[in-house]
């Protein structure tokens, strides 16, 4: 009995990391319920490339500009395909928003993630993130407790961005936390089809 005591804190630290690793990353084991409700692939493709394309043209006018210039992407759904293709550190990018890094990258920007991944995912999302063929300044993740408030948290991880000294002209997300509380020019919301896409 003792013995089976001794494991029960064990396995019950195991599930607990367990769900919170998947908790960002969108495990794949809860892709195919959460993907149920959502539309086609190619559907949500386009619906994103619209967005994408009026962050586009916003940047094509406002870039380069004077100062120092960057943009804020949230990650999942956003930045990489989570939802659509879930995997541990081989998700592909998400192309409109991709092209729409890389054109701000060529024209001054600095790129920044902010993002509602923990920071003991730290490797597998920049090498995820590096893999996917983005090029990054820094990738702003949360503690455990962030996530009870990610609005705030995301608010704060722009400040501290601001605070370095750039003026975030774009701020692209597919979810109200990544986007509501300021510190940013311009917001671009991509779809979450009411919440359905995390």
């Amino acid at each position: 009995m003792p013995r089976f005591r001794a494991l029960v804190p064990l396995a019950v630290a195991g599930t607990v990391l367990t769900g919170l690793l998947a908790l960002p990353g969108q495990a794949a084991a809860a892709a195919p319920r959460a993907a149920a409700a959502l539309p086609p692939y190619p559907t949500w493709v386009a619906d994103v490339t619209a967005v994408a394309d009026q962050a586009s043209a916003y940047l094509r006018d406002r870039l380069p500009g004077s100062g120092r210039p960057a943009i804020v992407l949230d990650i999942d759904n956003t930045s990489l395909e989570s939802n659509y293709h879930p995997s541990l550190a081989e998700v592909p990018a998400v192309a409109p928003v991709l092209r729409v890094a890389q054109y701000a990258a060529q024209h001054g920007a600095t790129v920044f993630f902010v993002t509602g991944r923990l920071k003991i995912e730290d490797w597998i999302t920049r090498y995820n993130l590096t893999k996917a063929g983005y090029q990054y300044a820094g990738v702003y993740e949360t503690d455990l407790g962030d996530l009870f408030d990610l609005q705030k948290y995301k608010t704060a991880a722009r400040a501290d961005i601001e605070a370095k000294g750039y003026t975030i002209v774009a701020n692209i997300g597919n979810n109200d936390s990544d986007l509501a509380g300021g510190h940013a020019e311009r917001t671009f919301k991509l779809p979450d089809y009411g919440g359905q896409l995390p």
